[in-house]
């Protein structure tokens, strides 16, 4: 509790006679002695009063918008694509693989990893309903020893790195041609009465039988509640493609027949993408009543149906796949939709423009859009600058919600002039990530701000009273009238900030808080007086 100036004094007189029965128990401020008309009474051990030329004021101040946009990036597991490189490496090396992807992102302004925790009926994290992945191990089912939990970890180094966390699953795939053997272990053992063999050697689950529909529900929720996750994100696979079982077509007679012995109606091609269409809204709705605050995203084909928009040609997810992505865009059945945009600008076939501009158009519930970008082998005589140019036409066609999803990681660690190119174009400062304004949450509460001169420094420490719900800090700094800004961690509590910079000297200092989906608090600032 702090006692003004002229509380004391009066105080201090009335109290007089009592001041050697009636200790001061409390911290007293900063306070120097004071008259009166009768006579001076000098506080007993005042505290030290910093220099005048240290005193801050709170103020009222017009601060600039903070920098957001979307940056992603793939990392996945199946096949050993990305991480963990190999099936055979120690915890310790699986680790310093996931901790030098991090820091690699971090240092080039990535704010969020797309993770595959589940590439195939299998886990990448403590799991009862599935075995762990032989990807991880080697062998399905078997733990990493000594045993630790891959998932919590990536979720914890991406967070202390101020980056999202998004889980990405395959929900039909039920064992991947690369997978290993077929054991007592698999899903596919497990769960034998939902699974087909394809052509190819991998396994599928049915996507119309409910068994398949309430597993993989199961699996969602168990990660959505025992996770700190930031979202959950679903590919390209629902039906297979037709490449998966040789051209022939999807063997799922016994849940079709069966559907029209109860008397179904529907054409086969419309009964598959009804299985989907009502899983997909069953999926975004049970994560959000689990936990609000947790994304629900799919990155589908980038092509919904030849000729939309005029002039595309290639594959139709819409009649291959069983996959109206167009009708989910349209339902807000997605918080951000990524449409996998894997060709050049100027692809005759695929124009990126041309294709975006169309899923723009049908973006009918204002989702978050945010093409998924083929950074490791767009077909293009000068990849980064290629990729560079496609991150800057999503921002002219996307405006107020920018961001782009680079497949994969690899992009950006093989290919020696990505990052480069990147980092010093349009990555060259940090960005938040933009709001998701349908997500209803709580407000934050503004942060404290302190400030304490420090020689040539002002010593900057700031704290919340709800820190649990803060996820980064957004520092401001004024110099000269010009305000700069720094996204921090939210284990970045303090800074030491210089009184003149560049000839230029500190006029006042704010901060905010910056919750998990992207909403700012109020702020506190102060002016600094030189």
């Amino acid at each position: 509790m702090k006692i003004t100036h002229i509380k004391l004094v009066c105080l201090l007189g009335l109290f007089a006679s009592f001041t050697t029965s009636c200790a001061v128990r409390e911290k007293l401020p900063a306070a120097k002695p004071t008259k009166t008309p009768d006579k001076t009474v000098k506080i007993p051990n005042p505290v030290p009063v910093p220099p005048a030329a240290a005193v801050e004021e709170k103020l009222k101040v017009d601060l600039p918008a903070i920098n957001r946009e979307f940056r992603g990036v793939w990392i996945a597991s199946v096949a050993n694509i990305n991480w963990p490189s190999r099936n055979n490496l120690s915890v310790e090396q699986q680790k310093r693989e996931a901790v030098s992807m991090l820091n690699m992102l971090q240092e080039n302004n990535f704010n969020a990893v797309i993770f595959q925790v589940r590439p195939s009926a299998d886990a990448l994290y403590t799991s009862e309903l599935e075995p762990w992945s032989y990807f991880l191990t080697g062998k399905t089912g078997e733990p990493p020893y000594p045993n630790y939990d891959p998932l919590q970890f990536w979720i914890e180094e991406s967070h202390k790195r101020g980056m999202e966390l998004h889980v990405w699953l395959n929900p039909y795939r039920a064992h991947h041609s690369n997978g290993g053997a077929v054991t007592s272990q698999s899903m596919v053992n497990k769960l034998s009465d939902i699974t087909i063999r394809l052509k190819n050697g991998m396994y599928w689950f049915d996507p119309a039988n409910p068994k398949t529909q309430g597993h993989v529900s199961n699996v969602v929720k168990d990660i959505v509640k025992r996770y700190d996750i930031d979202a959950v994100h679903f590919d390209d696979y629902f039906y297979p493609y037709a490449t998966y079982n040789r051209g022939a077509d999807f063997p799922d007679h016994t849940s079709w027949n069966e559907y029209i012995k109860n008397g179904g109606t529907l054409s086969r091609a419309d009964w598959r993408r009804d299985n989907v269409n009502k899983f997909v809204e069953r999926i975004y709705k049970e994560i959000h009543a689990e936990k609000n605050h947790v994304k629900f995203s799919i990155s589908p084909f980038g092509i919904w149906k030849p000729g939309y928009p005029e002039g595309i040609v290639g594959s139709s997810q819409y009649d291959e796949l069983y996959a109206d992505a167009k009708l989910w865009l349209n339902k807000g059945w997605v918080d951000y939709f990524s449409p996998q945009l894997y060709w050049p600008i100027e692809s005759k076939g695929q124009s990126f423009p041309a294709l975006l501009n169309w899923w723009k158009s049908e973006n009918t519930m204002n989702r978050h859009l945010w093409p998924g970008l083929n950074t490791v082998e767009i077909k293009a005589s000068d990849r980064p600058s290629e990729i560079k140019n496609q991150v800057e036409i999503s921002r002219q066609i996307l405006n107020n919600s920018t961001g782009t999803i680079h497949w994969s990681i690899a992009g950006l660690t093989k290919n020696a002039g990505m990052l480069t190119t990147l980092k010093n174009g349009p990555y060259k400062e940090k960005a938040l990530t933009p709001k998701s304004p349908w997500i209803k949450t709580s407000p934050l509460e503004k942060p404290t701000l302190f400030t304490n001169e420090n020689g040539s420094f002002v010593q900057t420490s700031w704290s919340s009273k709800k820190i649990g719900n803060v996820f980064q800090w957004v520092l401001f700094t004024q110099y000269d009238g010009v305000w700069n800004t720094e996204i921090l961690t939210l284990e970045t509590l303090s800074r030491e900030i210089p009184k003149f910079k560049d000839g230029k000297a500190l006029n006042a200092v704010a901060i905010k808080a910056i919750d998990r989906l992207g909403n700012e608090s109020d702020y506190m600032a102060k002016k600094i007086k030189q």
